[in-house]
């Protein structure tokens, strides 16, 4: 199971042959630049290459009428001007004699992929395709569009496959409308657009593109739109300032959307309605005008930012994602966005964000708006309902900055290495023996290795429960495997330990951690484990406790919740909770510990581990209670190797009490970890 690149050169062949500023940007070099840049980071080679294939007409008939399959058919026999004069009839098209051909290539090519991954080929993949489709409708081509490459591919997979819950996922800077029409009143599909909306003032100017256009009829609530509303001033009113910089003191460009927004809008509104609706495929429309550097979106995402979007799509449908290329023409950072897609794709771990994870004010309310309107039809939503805090509304500027980027900085913002070296080791095992009935996937290496017993010995000495010979062992093991893990050898580990030494263990961990290079060290404590009593607040550690006896916030530093009982309950306390304090505290390790009795059961120690690589870049180290079953090794194992999570079986709603305990902790937590603002309720702990 590995990941398929789906292309064809014949893609290239359609350009524009006449003077017009507006469609100049969709140009061959936007498939010839992406793709070279994969060759050179040898993520092509590491793909099942597969040659894109025409789409027949039956196929384009899933979604379009027969007039226009005829219509662009016909353009194969056009002159220029005959071409000029039927592409002035559309919205920001041009038509090229190849056009038709390219067309069904790129058609072709979301279809062989999603063959691929529903048969069990591979696990994901991209189809690296143009023209684009999202825009184009059932007998309109529009916006550079042709056909529908994402919604043709949706209706192959209901129709050839059978597949009942697809969602769609379009990150694309504008909105897809023409997917919005297709499969507005299909409950089948759940179709998720965010896109630069500016209150109906940029393109396409529609009015349908807002948070309130829900669906229609049985189709309601399947149709979730998130409008970026942000109104970027004339230039000069704001420095241009480097993305990436972490200086408080400095401002932070605001010209459009970034890492924290992007990632805020998953968390809070995309994950939480995925999760409930269960999808048995995800479409990506990968377009990467919402990606720094773009003219058309003027965005701010940086591209190792859809390497954690795509991680996190990757917990939905066993797995099985298909990206499709959509839009994106400044031709470096469409490149190396790809790029970082594509390593998430494989499983790589995604590197860190950089910048401070805050969410602009008008994205939260742009969220909040979308939460409100998707609220009568999701319980994952009803849940949480309610209005940001006035934290969110006051003592934030609003969008002042430049309408265009410092060419300068944004060169030296992408002419730096966006893919940090992959480790030698993905993910290590450490056993407390070996195990050959343990079905590990192959490349996961067995760690034999151990600390020298003279070091092991010194960090052991305050504990009596490491006094122990065996307990003594499995600590020396930790601690080789944390090394192995700080010093870029191992991406992830997994230790098991003595049950009656697992806080000693955590303890001891903690605190190499923090002494051998983690700046920022994240704790994630299941079940019966008591945060170190001399562990001080001074902001390089984050103690969270789930399986507490209730919900406390001792410190911005210290948290404590109880375990939900119910899956929705889990969901939020993970997506709510748990990744927004990770994201916001940027550590660059994360210790999860599975003590004794920890409650979870593996499907949900999977998803925490599969979630929590995003925050630290793929550095977690997990300590396993020996009592746990040995499949619970397998599992987490898989998942930090950058496999899908196991299912968490059907959505059932979160009990009273644990949103009661979610709500408080959030009051208490979100004016330090500002990822957690969006979630605030009406009337909760916070709100004003």
């Amino acid at each position: 199971m590995g990941t398929a690149l789906v292309y064809h050169e014949d893609m290239t062949a359609a350009r524009l042959l006449w003077d017009d500023p507006e469609c100049e940007i969709e140009c061959p070099e936007r498939l010839t630049t992406a793709l070279e840049r994969l060759q050179q980071r040898g993520l092509e080679q590491r793909c099942l290459q597969l040659a894109a294939r025409e789409a027949s007409e039956a196929e384009l008939g899933l979604v379009h009428s027969p007039e226009y399959v005829a219509l662009v058919r016909g353009t194969q026999a056009l002159g220029t001007g005959e071409l000029q004069t039927l592409s002035g009839q559309y919205d920001a098209v041009y038509f090229h004699p190849s056009t038709f051909h390219c067309a069904r290539l790129a058609v072709g090519a979301a279809l062989q992929l999603v063959d691929a991954v529903l048969a069990g080929a591979v696990r994901n993949g991209l189809a690296l395709v143009r023209p684009p489709g999202h825009h184009s409708q059932r007998a309109a081509a529009n916006g550079f569009c042709v056909f529908n490459n994402v919604a043709i591919a949706a209706r192959h997979a209901q129709r050839q496959h059978g597949l009942h819950r697809i969602l769609i996922v379009d990150w694309d800077v504008h909105h897809g409308q023409g997917i919005q029409y297709i499969f507005e009143d299909d409950p089948s599909v759940l179709y998720f657009s965010w896109h630069r909306y500016e209150h109906g003032r940029f393109w396409p100017y529609l009015r349908e593109s807002d948070a309130d256009a829900v669906g229609q009829g049985p189709g309601l609530g399947f149709t979730v739109n998130l409008p970026w509303n942000q109104s970027p001033g004339p230039r000069g009113e704001d420095p241009a300032v480097l993305p990436g910089r972490a200086s408080t003191d400095a401002p932070w460009p605001q010209v459009g959307m970034g890492n924290a927004d992007y990632v805020a809008a998953f968390l809070h509104v995309l994950l939480p309605v995925a999760f409930e609706f269960n999808p048995e495929l995800v479409l990506v429309s990968a377009g990467f005008d919402s990606a720094i550097g773009d003219p058309e979106g003027q965005m701010q995402a940086t591209p190792e930012c859809f390497a954690h979007l795509m991680q996190l799509l990757q917990v939905l449908a066993g797995g099985r994602v298909c990206a499709v290329l959509e839009g994106g023409y400044h031709l470096e950072s469409l490149s190396q966005s790809v790029c970082m897609m594509v390593q998430a794709l494989l499983g790589d771990p995604a590197p860190p964000l950089s910048g401070p994870m805050v969410p602009h004010g008008s994205a939260l309310e742009s969220i909040q708006s979308v939460r409100v309107a998707q609220a009568p039809h999701w319980m994952s939503l009803q849940q949480q309902e309610g209005r940001p805090s006035s934290l969110l509304l006051t003592g934030r500027p609003e969008f002042k900055a430049a309408a265009t980027q410092d060419v300068a900085a944004l060169s030296s913002l992408l002419d730096q290495p966006r893919l940090n070296p992959t480790p030698p080791v993905r993910t290590a095992v450490a056993l407390a023996a070996p195990d050959a009935a343990l079905a590990l996937p192959s490349d996961v290496l067995c760690e034999e290795g151990s600390a020298p017993q003279e070091e092991t010995r010194a960090w052991a000495r305050p504990h009596e429960a490491l006094a122990q010979d065996r307990a003594l062992t499995a600590l020396g093991k930790v601690l080789y495997l944390l090394d192995r893990i700080l010093d870029g050898q191992v991406s992830s580990g997994i230790a098991v330990t003595p049950a009656c030494a697992a806080a000693a263990t955590l303890d001891v961990a903690i605190r190499c951690g923090l002494s051998h290079g983690a700046q920022r060290l994240l704790c994630l404590a299941v079940g019966q484990l008591d945060r170190p009593p001399d562990l001080t607040d001074d902001g390089r550690n984050l103690w969270l406790n789930i399986g507490g006896k209730e919900a406390a916030a001792l410190s911005m530093f210290h948290v404590s919740v109880p375990l939900p009982g119910t899956t929705g309950g889990f969901l939020s306390c993970v997506l709510a909770l748990v990744l927004p304090l990770a994201y916001s505290f940027q550590p660059d390790l994360v210790l999860v510990a599975l003590g004794p009795a920890h409650g979870l059961r593996d499907p949900q120690a999977a998803l925490l581990a599969a979630l929590l690589r995003g925050p630290a870049g793929g550095r977690v180290l997990a300590l396993v209670d020996e009592e746990s079953t040995p499949q619970l090794v397998v599992v987490l194992a898989r998942v930090l190797h950058g496999e899908a999570a196991p299912s968490l079986g059907p959505f059932s709603m979160a009990s009273p009490e644990d949103v009661q305990a979610l709500m408080q902790l959030r009051g208490q937590l979100e004016p330090r970890w500002k990822m957690l603002q969006v979630a605030s309720e009406a009337g909760g702990p916070g709100s004003g």
